[in-house]
């Protein structure tokens, strides 16, 4: 079974205390008084950005007047928080930025990436990544790059998982990403061939914009993912989500 991690049970969890306290009628400023908290705290807590303890879980409950059911249904949840995703093994070479968005990928039953400057992660060949590992991080030692290498390639290890099904991959990258490739001419070749054995499988999509198009919708944009998520029943286990990666920093709408 694939380690998804805690960040979708933090979200998840997240949202289902921010409806109790906002269906009780209490602000946010006076749940954190009572529980003794601070703004910011409860904040992350309800955007699942932090681990829960169970013990502060039936206290929220208690003061929002959940009812027993509840209350042992988001305890259970609160324990399925603390459960390491396999990023962690790999330290400082995933930031913690970026943690979030790949506890998002590993739970999405769907990836819709738009880039119009690069291949996308999950579509990378080593040598590929290690060239604009190097472009990002010139003074990296070849072992350092090495290290950044590794998760990324990890990353990739949905695509081909047994259990849950895989994610549908629909991609758009534009030619200029095709163009714009490693000097080391071998690396090159074997990223387009590995782009085109790649588009032979029936989960995966790849279009390419070509540069003659003209002024388009996401022309305006840089490059961003839609993740969407399986159901459970007749509800979605995560609402779909938009990520978007700029130079220095990363957002989730």
């Amino acid at each position: 079974m694939t380690d998804r991690g805690s960040t979708v049970p933090r979200r998840q969890l997240g949202r289902h205390l921010r409806q109790l306290r906002e269906e009780a009628g209490i602000t946010v400023k006076a749940a954190a008084e009572s529980l003794e908290w601070s703004g910011p705290k409860l904040w992350r807590i309800e955007k699942g950005l932090t681990s829960m303890r169970v013990v502060d879980v039936r206290a929220m409950c208690e003061f929002y007047g959940a009812d027993e059911r509840t209350t042992e249904a988001l305890a259970s949840l609160a324990k399925a928080t603390k459960d390491p995703g396999w990023w962690h093994a790999y330290g400082d070479t995933v930031p913690a930025w970026f943690e979030l968005y790949v506890g998002l990928e590993e739970a999405a039953s769907g990836l819709r990436i738009y880039q119009p400057e690069l291949v996308p992660g999950l579509l990378q060949t080593p040598g590929y990544a290690r060239a604009i590992i190097r472009v990002v991080n010139p003074k990296l030692s070849e072992e350092e790059i090495e290290e950044r290498l590794q998760p990324r390639l990890h990353r990739q290890k949905l695509l081909g998982r047994r259990a849950p099904a895989p994610p549908r991959l629909d991609v758009i990258v534009s030619e200029a990403a095709l163009l714009r490739m490693p000097e080391d001419q071998a690396a090159a070749r074997d990223q387009l061939l590995h782009l085109a054995e790649m588009a032979t499988q029936s989960r995966i999509s790849i279009s390419v914009l070509p540069l003659t198009r003209r002024l388009h919708k996401a022309s305006h944009t840089g490059p961003f993912t839609i993740l969407d998520f399986p159901r459970k029943g007749a509800k979605l286990t995560e609402p779909t989500t938009v990520y978007c990666e700029g130079p220095d920093r990363s957002s989730l709408p």
